[in-house]
């Protein structure tokens, strides 16, 4: 609900006009039926705007006198200086779902003229309604604005007579009032006006009275202080005084007089009410004759008491106990003589007067007093009337209780330490009753689960919570178990999310249970992430080992397939080959049971045999969530309808075409299907397949090159037994060979590089890189062989030299960093024994380069290969800070580490050792084989 800047003064001012809940005048009535009738409209009202409310002072067409100001018409008209028109309240968003609107057959069009008085505040309004949408012409609008006009002179009429009657009734009071009262000028002291009782009193004619000064009825020794008095600009509206004053008949008198500020005849003035108090001084002089003997026996009494006139509060007297007990000095009681200055809290003193009026005595009433110091305490009082000296007065008796109001107070600031600390904690909290009903739960379980405390007591809000009825019994059986142990729940918040929560439960000795949880959403997902990561890695090094263990491509594409419909966990995952022709063929297949297979199905896609598809030869990947609204091409869209496909995840597989003619060939599609229903995917899963097709590609190409290798081999021997004596055309195609092998290689590392170079998450660029490495070090082997001027024969030393200074490269590693120690004895190995000896010499050093020397620490990597005994030992040492304590790296989820403990036992078919002594040691010991083993 809006309000007009200066409210508060608009509000004062429209209750001067006194016109609110005042009965229907004709005038009014006349004008309001004007603007109907001139506006053609069943409704006219003339409204004032209170402060929770519109009222109508007039109203034609309706019979309701006023409506709440959050839903009224006339709240929006009085923030305008001009008229307000609503053609259709229901096109009006401010009004749209306003009852007055929404109810059938009522207020669509609404004009109203802010009622705006002289001095700038909008009272009301004058409006017109209809109960269906229009407008207002110019000649209407001008209309309705002059009744407003008049609407606004008869407000103002109505004021000035409410000012006329209060000037009179002031006059009468005045003039006629018994006691004594006069006006004075509050700038230059002159006397404005005096009532018959003071020209009485003083003996001054009222004439003569208008002609003196207020200072003139002074006595000369009162004169300084009274002046002093006056310079003080007193901001009360009203003050009481006592002074002596002088009559024209020169006796002195004694009075009281109470103040007021007042306007008076365009004059600042004041009113002032006069008490002759000479006879009450005379009294007080008799009796503190009185008084002195009633302090002996007060002084006696060892309990702090105080006597106060019953009708302002003034200290009549204070025993020497309460003095002590407040800390005050005689001076200082003397000075501040009203009850108020014991009470810490005036409304204490308020309730306590309102009980004495009602019952006559107070006992053992519990409050907070004030010292003279500054400081607090607690009592208990008893009060009860009594006369004294001649006034009605009371009597108030005190009783320390400090200390025992200390210690509950610090008690109750130990429980809110508490509850600020339960409202404060990150974590969900919860009260609940043996009952199993929530008594209590803290701020951050409201915030998390979105329900409030009081909701409780009208919602089952565990049924909310846990809308399974069997999970809820397993919650509830979990929670009145209350073993102190964690456990994770699946809970459903107000909104309608589902939030993965932990909770334990602590039973108390009254039976009662304390629930604290906390909302583990974020780990959760973190955890499926990490799980997601584990398997797509432990797929890759599944795929990668049978790449490395097999040359049979349809063994390495049957379980790529099975492996992923396995973790994606779809209906269908296929190997698609295309032909020279574009005609494709499902070369591998993987189907849940229930759907159709399409293994060795030849599909004949006219749209990729037309160029559709185009986008898979530049490497794009595809995830389809519903096939209908993907903006597939209708024979696409036909095809896949064949095989009961939803969704797809489609990924291109690519061959490198060679190093002389650089691009990629298209040999065909990875594709993962959902037929049950459309699906969602997730980034990952595309991701996946991706480095998938980097693996089958290489299969392929491996394959390929095995099959190529086959080929030049049976011809090699063709030629070998017609060619017995051409040794040295063999040595130029077994180096050829070898040659084609490290171009292919070549290939794979090329297709790694690119690969990389699209990616943009940094670890699996750095999956790719190691797996770079890895190639390089097979194809360094084959570099060697074909260079070598004895084919049968590597220089392991030269061998192992490039392989490790090409890693440094690779790993960017700063000049003068990492130091390369290499002792290598002159010795023969052959072609499987090199590969392997080159790959765990990559994978030790890899690790070393990344790990053991953090910060761009410096260090030194050394590599020694000795002959002992027909053994060959290896042996690579870093001074690095070496493997953790606690990691079994015969048993990790590392793939280098993995790598280097198969390649030994397996492939070599030795021993590795660890020692962790000043840095990191791997010793190999295998058996040397001879070259044509």
């Amino acid at each position: 609900m809006l309000f007009p800047e200066n409210e508060s003064q608009r509000l004062e001012v429209l209750n001067q006009y006194q016109i609110l809940d005042t009965p229907p005048e004709e005038v009014f009535n006349e004008l309001a039926q004007l603007a109907a009738n001139f506006c053609e409209a069943p409704i006219a009202l003339i409204s004032l705007v209170d402060a929770e409310r519109e009222w109508f002072k007039s109203k034609i067409g309706v019979t309701i006198s006023e409506v709440p100001r959050s839903i009224s018409f006339g709240s929006y008209t009085i923030l305008h200086s001009e008229i307000l028109i609503i053609p259709d309240a229901l096109q009006d968003e401010r009004f749209v779902t306003n009852p007055l609107v929404t109810s059938n057959n009522y207020f669509r069009f609404y004009a109203g003229v802010p009622l705006i008085t002289s001095s700038g505040f909008a009272l009301g309004s004058l409006c017109v309604i209809d109960f269906s949408p229009r407008n207002l012409s110019v000649k209407e609008q001008v209309a309705l604005q002059q009744l407003a006009r008049q609407v606004i002179r008869y407000l103002e009429l109505h004021r000035q007579k409410l000012i006329d009657d209060s000037q009179r009734s002031f006059n009468l009071l005045f003039s006629k009032n018994p006691n004594l009262m006069w006006v004075y000028d509050q700038n230059n002291l002159q006397f404005l006006d005096v009532n018959e009782a003071a020209v009485l009193h003083y003996g001054y004619s009222r004439e003569e009275f208008l002609q003196m000064r207020i200072t003139d009825i002074c006595t000369p020794e009162d004169m300084p202080v009274f002046l002093e008095y006056l310079g003080k600009k007193h901001s009360d509206l009203d003050f009481t005084e006592q002074w002596r004053h002088r009559r024209k008949d020169g006796q002195i008198i004694d009075v009281e007089i109470v103040t007021n500020l007042i306007d008076y005849a365009c004059h600042q003035a004041h009113l002032v009410n006069i008490r002759d108090i000479t006879e009450h001084k005379q009294i007080e002089k008799t009796l503190q004759e009185s008084e002195a003997r009633f302090q002996v026996v007060s002084e006696a009494i060892p309990v702090p008491f105080i006597i106060s006139r019953a009708s302002d509060g003034l200290i009549l007297y204070a025993n020497p106990e309460l003095l002590q007990t407040f800390r005050f000095s005689p001076e200082y009681l003397i000075n501040r003589k009203n009850l108020l200055d014991l009470y810490h809290n005036l409304a204490d003193l308020e309730a306590l007067l309102k009980l004495l009026n009602q019952h006559g005595f107070i006992h053992n009433y519990e409050l907070q007093l004030k010292r003279a110091d500054g400081t607090y305490f607690w009592a208990i009082t008893s009060l009860q009337y009594l006369n004294f000296n001649n006034e009605s007065a009371i009597l108030t008796v005190f009783y320390d209780i400090n200390d025992r109001k200390n210690a509950e107070t610090k008690l109750q600031e130990q429980n809110e330490f508490l509850r600020i600390i339960f409202e404060s904690i990150p974590l969900m909290i919860a009260l609940i009753a043996p009952n199993g009903k929530l008594q209590w739960v803290n701020q951050e379980w409201e915030n998390i689960l979105g329900w409030k405390l009081q909701d409780c007591q009208t919602y089952d809000v565990l049924e909310a919570l846990y809308p399974n009825p069997e999970y809820r019994q397993y919650v509830i059986n979990f929670v009145q178990s209350a073993q102190r142990n964690w456990g994770d729940f699946r809970t459903q918040v107000r909104d309608g999310r589902l939030l993965d929560t932990s909770w334990t439960n602590i039973k108390l000795s009254n039976g009662q249970i304390i629930g604290i949880g906390q909302d583990i959403t974020e780990r959760k997902q973190t955890e499926l992430a990490l799980k997601a990561q584990a398997e797509r890695e432990q797929l890759m090094r599944t795929v990668a080992q049978r790449i490395r263990q097999s040359l049979n491509l349809q063994d390495i594409l049957n379980a790529t397939v099975q492996e992923v419909r396995d973790l994606l966990g779809v209906d269908r995952v296929v190997v698609y080959q295309f032909d020279s022709e574009m005609i494709g063929t499902i070369v591998a297949e993987s189907v849940e049971p229930g759907w159709t297979v399409s293994l060795g199905v030849e599909i004949h896609d006219t749209c990729f045999q037309t160029g559709a598809g185009v986008e898979y030869y530049q490497g794009r990947k595809r995830a389809i969530a519903n096939i209908y609204e993907a903006g597939l091409t209708d024979c696409h869209i036909r095809l896949l309808e064949q095989f009961e496909v939803k969704a797809n995840l489609v990924v291109p597989i690519l061959l490198e075409v060679g190093s002389q003619s650089p691009g990629s060939h298209l040999w065909g599609l990875l594709v993962a299907h959902q037929c049950s229903n459309f699906r969602h995917w997730e980034e990952n899963q595309l991701d996946l397949l991706d480095q998938l097709t980097v693996q089958l590609a290489i299969a392929i190409q491996q394959s390929s090159i095995f099959e190529q290798a086959q080929t030049e081999l049976v011809q090699r021997q063709k030629a070998q037994v017609k060619l017995k004596n051409a040794l040295a055309e063999k040595e130029v195609l077994l180096k050829e060979v070898h040659h084609r092998v490290k171009n292919n290689l070549q290939i794979v590392s090329s297709l790694l590089q690119l690969q990389s170079q699209t990616l943009k998450d940094p670890e699996v660029i750095k999956v790719l890189r190691e797996s770079q490495n890895r190639i390089e070090s097979i194809s360094l082997i084959h570099k060697n062989l074909y260079t070598s001027a004895n084919i049968g024969q590597i220089d392991v030393a030269d061998y192992i030299h490039n392989l490790a200074t090409s890693l440094l490269i690779s790993y960017q590693i700063w000049p003068g960093k990492i130091a390369l120690e290499i002792d290598i004895e002159p010795l023969n190995l052959n072609v499987d024994q090199a590969i392997a000896c080159g790959l765990v010499i990559n994978e030790l050093i890899s690790n070393a380069l990344k790990h053991a020397f953090p910060n761009q620490q410096a260090g030194t990597i050394s590599i020694a290969l000795r002959n002992i005994s027909n053994n060959i030992e290896m042996t690579i040492r870093d001074n690095g800070i070496g493997l953790p304590d606690n990691l079994d790296w015969t048993n990790t989820d590392s793939l280098g580490l993995s790598l280097v403990y198969d390649l030994v036992i397996e492939q070599l078919e030795g021993s590795i050792t660890l020692e962790r002594n000043h840095g990191t040691v791997f010793k190999i010991q295998f058996t040397q084989l001879t070259l044509h083993q």
